[in-house]
């Protein structure tokens, strides 16, 4: 039974991180005001660019004689996916802040439009790879599980805690500054100020359109990491037609789930990872496979009601969130 619950933990991180990701890039969005319902095309824009670049600098350097390195291709993948999904949160930006194009319908399109984009290019670049893309061991390696020197030999808890990718712990570390910085830093209180009212904070002196942009865009970016995640983790660095498989909607059930904190998206990402992985861990007799698939959602519902219920305005929705904000209107 202890072994069960190990293995469950181990998994639910795992399957949590790109969940952690796609939530902590929409939480910051959300924090100033946009409501980008997109975050499941960002994800495959950086699945596929984080995959097609690493791909195309492996292949580069061995037709020049050389042998890649992974580190240097692992971070290749974060930066590539991270302008893609960045570039993505761009398009949307440009449409709902400046052109004030309504939000909800453009986040929408930008989830068809990402969503193409990702299998599209998935497809054509397996093509030209004499039938699917993958990257080489060496890369792999790159984003396989770590061993940490004794930290990762601690019994019990060692394996537990300190033999997981980087990207676990890059999640992790990010959660915890985007914590910091809405509480704690200038910037992050003016960027929530934008969200809650940004009427008043433009009376205050506060760039409105900066700050909705930078938030956007950078969210987006994080966005694309978690889409990257899932190509060159979840299916270990070989590109699967239509791989994110609605990953980004769970992200932002569990925005909600998380009250809009990054704090609490670290906890509730590993449940929602549990959730998703648990039918491989634990098997009622008789209970159908679609009940599973569907208890993130129950959980994210039951949540909406205690949320509701409670009316605590620290863990509600920013007030301007999916709302254009017209300054001549102030």
């Amino acid at each position: 039974m202890v072994d069960i619950l190990n293995r469950l933990f181990i998994a639910a991180v795992l399957a949590g991180t790109p969940l952690l990701l796609g939530a902590l890039g929409e939480i910051l969005t959300e924090k100033s005001g946009n409501l980008n319902l997109g975050v499941e095309g960002m994800m495959f824009m950086g699945a596929i660019t984080g995959l097609a670049g690493s791909y195309y600098y492996e292949q580069a350097v061995i037709a020049g004689g050389g042998n890649p390195n992974g580190v240097l291709s692992a971070g290749i993948a974060l930066v590539t996916a991270f302008i893609a999904g960045a570039g993505g949160a761009l398009i949307y930006s440009f449409l709902t802040i400046t052109l004030r194009a309504n939000q909800n319908v453009t986040g929408l399109t930008l989830t068809i439009f990402g969503t193409g984009f990702g299998n599209f290019f998935g497809e054509y670049i397996g093509q030209q790879a004499g039938g699917y893309v993958a990257v080489t061991d060496v890369t792999k390696k790159a984003f396989s599980g770590l061993d940490i020197p004794v930290l990762s030999d601690i019994p019990v808890l060692g394996p537990l805690l300190f033999r997981y990718n980087w990207l676990v712990y890059f999640a992790i570390i990010l959660a915890i500054i985007m914590a910091w910085f809405f509480s704690r830093s200038r910037v992050g209180l003016n960027m929530r100020a934008v969200g809650e009212d940004p009427a008043t904070a433009d009376a205050a002196g506060i760039n409105i359109t900066l700050y909705k942009y930078l938030a956007t865009v950078i969210g987006g970016g994080i966005c694309g990491i978690g889409g990257m995640y899932m190509s060159m983790v979840t299916t270990s660095g070989v590109w699967v037609h239509d791989c994110v498989s609605g990953y980004g909607w769970l992200a932002v059930a569990l925005v909600i789930f998380a009250t809009w904190s990054p704090a609490r998206g670290m906890l509730v990402a590993l449940i929602f990872g549990g959730l998703t992985i648990m039918r491989m861990y634990v098997n009622i007799p008789g209970l159908p496979a679609q009940i599973y698939d569907m208890l993130p959602y129950v959980a994210t519902i039951v949540v909406l009601v205690v949320t509701s219920m409670r009316e605590s305005r620290e863990h509600a929705q920013p007030k301007s969130c999916g709302l254009n904000y017209f300054r001549e209107e102030r």
